[in-house]
């Protein structure tokens, strides 16, 4: 075996096991004590932070260390991870934007030529493609701390109504559409609300609670249960039907008939129907919105005020 070999196997044993002896490591890997001390004193010079204690109960301690042991990875392994990478290429902010990059290059350095190659070409010619966000999101790493710290927050944030102050309880974020999202309890209705990252402007820890009852995979998966329910009925043509397969929150409700054409049958929030007016104006006569009467009344709303900015024009 190799010496590069075996300074990397103990380097792993010793990582793993943190408080050792010589005689140890000698016994394990059928080597000699003296021979272990020397390849203790070139992990030492290579920056492995080794701390010797002498006596009869003496040993090795790695000390704490942020820097982790060397993994070793298949082309097809490097490779792997260059995808994951490209999936988040086209994010404007990302939490870990320095050291991604920074571990990228690390990876691509240490890749054979023909390894390179193939990375390269993934990179020309795949692509995660999301749009390219100009909305800066600087929030978006202290959100992080504190989701992972499990604190509670009062932050400031701004909506349709203004700037106004909340308490929090982070469950999680994530990213959809470019954009990042936070879902958190609102703490003084016990009610989860979802805000967008980039529309808080600052954020103070008031508390810490381990004790957090749902995190955000759980929310994820939970069933969908409107607080204010309300019926939802809408009939689409074809090109409606289309059109609402590509919205996450309509897909699983949409029924199809064999001509193509379908419909949407489903409970929603009562306080959803300001946001789900738009999509359906949008689609025009391609969603025709035959319940609630209030989702009707909103539609009609939209249209006749877009009427009042482009007026008929008579001729003169």
């Amino acid at each position: 075996m190799s010496k590069a070999k075996r300074l990397i196997d103990i380097l792993l044993y010793i990582s793993a096991k943190k408080k050792f002896t010589a005689q140890e490591i000698a016994d394990d890997f059928n080597i000699s004590v003296r021979t272990v001390h020397r390849y203790l004193l070139d992990l030492s010079d290579m920056g492995l932070p080794i701390y010797a204690e002498q006596g009869r109960n003496g040993g090795y301690t790695v000390l704490s260390s942020t820097l982790l042991p060397p993994i070793l990875f298949t082309e097809e392994e490097a490779v792997a991870i260059f995808f994951a990478f490209q999936s988040l290429h086209y994010y404007r902010d990302l939490p870990f934007n320095t050291e991604m990059k920074s571990v990228s290059q690390k990876l691509y350095d240490s890749l054979q030529q023909e390894a390179k190659k193939k990375v390269d070409t993934l990179q020309s010619y795949i692509a995660f493609w999301n749009p390219k966000r100009t909305i800066e999101t600087p929030l978006l790493t202290d959100v992080l701390e504190a989701i992972i710290n499990q604190e509670q927050l009062h932050i400031q944030y701004e909506s349709k109504s203004g700037i106004t102050t909340k308490h929090v309880q982070p469950i999680g974020m994530y990213a959809h559409d470019g954009l990042w999202y936070m879902p958190a309890l609102h703490v003084p209705f016990e009610k989860i609300l979802l805000f967008r990252i980039d529309r808080i402007h600052s954020i103070e820890v008031s508390d810490k609670n381990p004790d957090s009852t749902i995190n955000l995979q759980q929310w994820l998966e939970s069933d969908y249960e409107p607080q204010q329910p309300i019926r939802l009925y809408v009939e689409l043509t074809r090109e409606g039907v289309r059109q609402c397969l590509s919205e996450p929150n309509l897909e699983k409700a949409v029924v199809r008939s064999s001509d193509g054409t379908g419909f949407i049958e489903m409970m929603i929030d009562k306080g959803e129907l300001h946001f789900i007016s738009s999509l359906f104006f949008r689609l025009g006569q391609h969603a025709i919105v035959k319940e609630p009467q209030e989702l009707i009344q909103l539609i009609r709303k939209q249209a006749h005020d877009l009427l009042a900015i482009y007026p008929e024009q008579r001729d003169i």
